[in-house]
């Protein structure tokens, strides 16, 4: 359903694999994965628990290392950077929205926005960009439809709108893509289809997306769907 004509591969991950050690065996999360991410694209990753989905996001938005293999961002291998540019690729190339929302419950709703443009930046930097940030962080609640919450805290809002402002606050340094994991699981399934038409508008308009489900339905929302089966991509729609 997308317009997006861009083939830019945008994230190229080779030989992804992760294990762990458990109990004293190992635990192989991952086994060997291949995927591309195009710039502009809608990638729905279908599997159930325990497959693996939220392992291959935390490695390909780095924040987590893979045991095996490289994701290569743009032309750049990010584990091959040092921890600042990684930690600058986190934080301005990928945009995070997780289940649970990770709103901070003391800050209200701009300010749980704001907290993603500050990371990173010295205070004299804040100091310069603070207000356009600001207004930024303004318009794109107002357009998720939160205007009039804009100073309520976390616990006086909805689910559907703390994953509203969750996401506001991923899209606040205009990544390049956007990296959901399970983003309607906590929801019901009305305001988590309200969820993914406020997705598919930012999608519409050129947001590159991976998202990590267990929901079929997903797929309808979605450019390309695949399917992670004990961290093997084993199918594609």
């Amino acid at each position: 359903m997308s317009n997006a004509t861009d083939q830019h591969v945008l994230l190229n991950a080779t030989g992804l694999t992760k294990t762990y050690r458990m109990g004293g065996e190992d635990l192989h999360v991952l086994q060997g994965l291949d995927i591309q991410i195009r710039r502009g694209q809608w990638l729905a990753i279908l599997g159930s628990s325990g497959s693996g989905k939220s392992t291959l996001l935390h490695v390909l938005g780095g924040l987590d290392r893979p045991t095996q293999g490289e994701v290569v961002f743009d032309n750049q291998a990010i584990f091959s950077l040092s921890g600042a540019r990684l930690d600058r690729y986190r934080n301005r190339h990928v945009g995070f929205v997780f289940q649970f929302y990770h709103l901070l419950p003391e800050l209200n709703v701009v300010e749980n926005v704001l907290i993603a443009a500050m990371a990173g930046q010295s205070i004299v930097g804040w100091s310069r960009t603070r207000v356009e940030a600001r207004s930024r962080a303004e318009q794109l609640l107002n357009r998720l439809g939160l205007s009039h919450r804009l100073h309520h805290r976390p616990a006086k809002l909805s689910g559907g709108e703390r994953q509203r402002v969750a996401i506001a606050r991923a899209l606040i340094n205009e990544p390049d893509v956007l990296l959901a994991d399970e983003p309607t699981g906590n929801l019901d399934a009305t305001t988590g289809d309200q969820i993914l038409e406020v997705l598919g508008e930012f999608h519409r308009a050129g947001q590159a997306i991976v998202m990590v489900t267990h929901d079929q339905r997903i797929a309808q929302f979605a450019d390309q769907t695949v399917v992670l089966e004990s961290g093997r991509l084993v199918g594609a729609k």
